[in-house]
């Protein structure tokens, strides 16, 4: 049976963390757990030493950076040893948008480490900035350096395609399926560029539900049906992709 995929969770900002890491490992889900801060790192992977199927990122949230810019430091120094990065990126949104210079200079920054420490899988957030996010992931990581994954990919079809030819990947959560233009970005991306995600506990599972690390069937399922495939045949792809992703990573 192909593995589910959880390409992007934030497994330290449940609850119980540790607890949150033991299940995860228990489940046999391959997941990507992310980290917002770099100042996380050293704990989340000691949360995680032994277990073959939870991943760590190395992150920098784009929402922090105005109260937390002096951290680049920490994630200079931690990076060499992080295969993954993420949750790194941009946003434009209203109420981050006055820190937007400091995000772009940062997240420049962010992409030189990478380029230098490479090749890394970077789980990448662009709301309301795939445009910005594109222009700096093609100035500042060539292809040898790594690899990006669109995390919750909200931008048009036309900047669907720009990442699509650049090599990104995409990791996809039901929630996109519910806005206008979730179905037509999807159509742009091939089914070998897709992965799943629960952005647990972010992306709400139902209204007022936070998600669950792991929870990606409905994602599973809304990818079948617009690409005109059964259920099963989605998570065969997933599965491929995933490992596919990971040895051109490496």
């Amino acid at each position: 049976m192909p593995h589910l995929v959880d390409y992007h969770c934030h497994l330290d900002l449940l609850p119980d963390p540790q607890r949150a890491f033991a299940d995860a490992s228990a489940s046999g889900i391959e997941m990507l757990s992310v980290t917002t801060t770099p100042l996380a790192w050293p704990r989340n992977r000691e949360f995680a030493a032994g277990s073959r199927n939870v991943r760590i990122g190395l992150g920098f949230h784009p929402q922090l950076v105005g109260e937390k810019v002096a951290d680049i430091a920490a994630f200079e120094r931690f990076a060499p040893e992080a295969r993954y990065i993420g949750e790194v990126g941009l946003d434009a949104g209203p109420r981050y948008y006055r820190q937007f210079a400091d995000q772009q200079r940062l997240f420049q920054r962010v992409l030189e480490i990478c380029a230098n420490s490479g090749p890394k899988i970077l789980s990448i957030h662009s709301v309301r900035a795939a445009r910005q996010v594109l222009d700096l992931l093609e100035r500042y990581l060539p292809a040898s350096a790594g690899t990006a994954v669109m995390h919750w990919f909200t931008g048009s079809a036309a900047e669907a395609r720009r990442a699509v030819a650049f090599g990104c990947f995409f990791s996809i959560n039901p929630r996109m399926a519910l806005s206008k233009s979730g179905a037509s970005v999807l159509r742009e991306i091939p089914l070998n560029r897709l992965l799943t995600e629960s952005d647990a506990p972010f992306a709400e599972a139902n209204r007022g539900t936070p998600s669950r690390p792991g929870e990606v069937q409905r994602a599973l399922d809304w990818i079948a049906q617009e690409k005109k495939i059964l259920p099963d045949r989605a998570r065969q792809f997933i599965d491929g992709n995933l490992w596919a992703l990971e040895k051109r990573s490496c």
